[in-house]
């Protein structure tokens, strides 16, 4: 496995220039993405805990992570890339979106999908998890973000 710490989310599909508020593929938000290199720690951190709270949500509801090493030793031996302080969770997401057309048994790499999902082939499955991210990375930017948006906007006008 590379040894390189993963240093944005970024995953080279970004879709913020092309004017979404979100990025369909790290699924930060414009501006987090044309200000990343000037963030802070702190300011970086939260975005990776946003990032990883809403991620866990969704791959938790379709797959259980049952042995947590050999997940591990199973990314580490195919080089997938992925950031060790994060929940297990993100991990066997990474494991899907870059093994989904070639793993036969997600049960050899620690994981289950649950009984809903296990009619499910991976590609379809991993299309669904991607999704879902998305539409809570939007919702909470609508929630949350949007708004203070249009009050500063406002507040300047003034």
């Amino acid at each position: 496995m590379p040894n390189q710490r993963i240093k944005t989310p970024c995953i080279g599909l970004c879709s913020t220039v092309y004017g979404d508020l979100v990025c369909r593929g790290c699924k930060r938000f414009h501006h987090e993405v044309v200000n990343w290199n000037l963030y802070g720690e702190e300011e970086k951190q939260a975005v990776w805990q946003r990032l990883e709270v809403l991620l866990v949500q969704v791959v938790a509801a379709k797959l259980e992570v049952f042995d947590v090493a050999l997940l591990r030793r199973q990314l580490e031996q195919r080089q997938i890339r992925f950031v060790p302080q994060q929940s297990p969770y993100c991990w066997a997401y990474q494991l899907i979106a870059r093994g989904a057309r070639v793993i036969q048994q997600v049960e050899a790499y620690g994981i289950a999908l649950l009984p809903e999902f296990r009619d499910s082939d991976l590609p379809e499955l991993r299309d669904a998890i991607d999704r879902e991210y998305f539409l809570l990375s939007e919702a909470h930017y609508q929630r949350y973000i949007a708004p203070r948006f249009l009050v500063e906007g406002v507040d300047s006008r003034v």
